[in-house]
């Protein structure tokens, strides 16, 4: 046997000469016929060698993770691990190779290898709905080590010594994903399964794998499944990921409600979005986004979407609608010509737009308060020269960053420093080239030196931690305001703002003076 170093050198050769009992055996019975001749022949056995030697170092112990790291196997192991690895992917497929123990050098290697396996399965498990079952190897120890659930099902004082466990409200490849963390310590999510895991998570109470599946759901969420995620987040009783969800529908309303997943909702998510005081969005999107959920829920309960069955499914809920805040056109042309209304209430809120002595409504006749825009102002000071600012079809940029998750809903800018004038401002979001958000608008400025906001066509969801581009394009009165003193950090209320220099600026403005002097956002 050859033993090596950690470096490969060579370090003892020790050679063994094995003999078998029966051999051993048969030599001492012709030896023994010898008499005193005994020791002559003894003599010409085989020597058995052996040595123990003790390798001394100084250094302190390591665990065989930290001597083995994770490396791809070489020469020929490699082909062997990739086939075990296939293996697993697969369903109950058995280790051949007869020393596969050898081909891990760490007990977490060695216990993945064991995930999806066949191999000493002492239990199965027939996962998911009837139809779409999935049958799954299981090792009752690894699984109690892992789940407190699992060690009360294998070997609690109510444990039932059963072959095969049928689970079928789990799906097949949440359960999969949640085996694999309690095998192999790897968390493995995808957003079309990670509610399904998330699921399976908090039924067998694996709380790191149900917060890495909570973590996932707040990275990935935004305005298309915010609605779909408070739902959830509120059936499996995640305050946090709840609040995220709210952000996001509060900020970005209209674009949560026009959202293929706000008709996902059961009726409880519904109401509460409805009473919501701070939802951000006019009141005729929430008028028809509430028909539109009407319309998916008649189909889920197999009835024809008519007008009173729309109505039938709402409920109460149709009086959470603040109709009689909407503008007297939208009500006129979109909620008074719907069918939804009786007679009898469009009468009562075409009286409230109009009679000085209001009726009585069954409708919430309170404007949502909606959000409050904040404004991060980067500049000390302005100015205006003769010679300066002026645009001719040239972009002012600038890149920024934060240290919590908002949503900018547009941009301060300068006016005309030669009295009144009109601008047409074109404005842009991106975010590494990507263009997040724009939008082409007017504003008058009055000839002060205020800011004068313009506003994207829905707030664009900004992540911590990255750098964005806001860029703005003038086309009015060459000569206007712009900013002094410009400072890279700036802290608004809770949220920290960092500014630097954009190559996108062709006009001049930086971080030390010029354009674009106002972030305003929610958070």
């Amino acid at each position: 046997i050859l033993m090596v170093d950690e470096k490969g050198k060579n370090m003892k050769c020790l050679t063994f000469f094995l003999m078998l009992p029966e051999t051993v055996k048969n030599r001492s019975k012709k030896s023994s016929k010898k008499g005193n001749s005994s020791s002559s022949s003894s003599s010409k056995l085989p020597p058995v060698c052996y040595e123990i030697i003790t390798l001394k170092t100084k250094k302190k112990k390591k665990m065989a993770a930290d001597i083995f790291p994770r490396k791809k196997p070489t020469n020929s192991n490699t082909t062997a691990v990739q086939q075990y690895h296939q293996q697993n992917l697969n369903n109950n497929n058995t280790i051949p190779a007869p020393n596969w123990q050898g081909l891990y050098p760490t007990i977490r290697e060695r216990n993945a290898v064991m995930f999806n396996n066949d191999l000493m399965a002492d239990v199965h498990f027939v996962v998911g709905p009837p139809g779409g079952t999935q049958r799954l190897p299981g090792h009752k120890y690894v699984l109690a080590v892992g789940s407190s659930v699992f060690h009360a099902m294998f070997y609690g004082e109510l444990a039932e010594d059963k072959d095969e466990i049928r689970i079928p409200d789990v799906e097949p490849a949440a359960f999969l994903a949640m085996l694999k963390y309690i095998y192999c310590d790897e968390i493995d999510l995808a957003a079309d399964t990670v509610l399904a895991t998330l699921y399976a998570a908090k039924k067998y109470i694996v709380p790191h794998l149900a917060r890495a599946c909570v973590n996932f759901l707040e990275t990935s969420l935004s305005a298309k499944n915010a609605c779909v995620l408070l739902s959830q987040s509120c059936l499996f009783e995640e305050p946090d990921l709840t609040q995220r969800c709210w952000e996001v529908i509060d900020a970005q309303a209209e674009l949560a409600l026009k959202s293929e997943g706000f008709c996902d909702i059961d009726f409880q998510t519904l109401e509460s979005i409805l009473r919501r005081e701070t939802l951000n969005a006019k009141e005729i999107v929430v008028f028809e986004a509430a028909l539109n959920w009407a319309e998916v829920e008649c189909q889920r309960q197999e009835l024809t979407a008519t007008i009173e069955n729309k109505r039938k499914v709402l409920g109460k809920a149709l009086y959470l609608i603040r109709i009689p805040t909407m503008a007297l056109d939208d009500f006129a042309n979109g909620a008074a010509q719907s069918g939804i209304l009786t007679l009898n209430e469009t009468n009562d809120i075409f009286l409230w737009y109009t009679a000085a002595k209001k009726p009585e409504l069954q409708f919430v006749s309170k404007p949502r308060k909606g959000l409050v825009p904040q404004r991060c102002h980067r500049f000390q000071s302005c100015a205006y020269r003769s010679n300066q600012w002026r645009y001719r079809g040239r972009c002012d940029s600038i890149q920024f960053a934060v240290d919590k998750r908002v949503f900018i809903a547009g941009f301060g800018l300068y006016g005309s420093s030669c009295g009144s004038a009109e601008y047409s401002a074109k404005i842009e979001l991106k975010r590494q080239g990507v263009i997040l958000g724009q939008n082409l608008s007017k504003y008058f400025s009055d000839g002060s030196s205020n800011t004068f906001p313009v506003w994207f066509e829905y707030p664009v969801q900004i992540e911590p931690d990255t750098f964005y581009t806001a860029s703005v394009i003038l086309d009015g009165n060459e000569l206007s305001y712009f900013g002094q003193e410009g400072m890279t950090e700036v802290q608004c209320g809770k949220v920290t703002v960092q500014f630097q220099c954009s190559s996108d600026s062709t006009n001049g403005t930086g971080v030390q003076g010029g354009q674009i002097p106002e972030l305003i956002f929610y958070a």
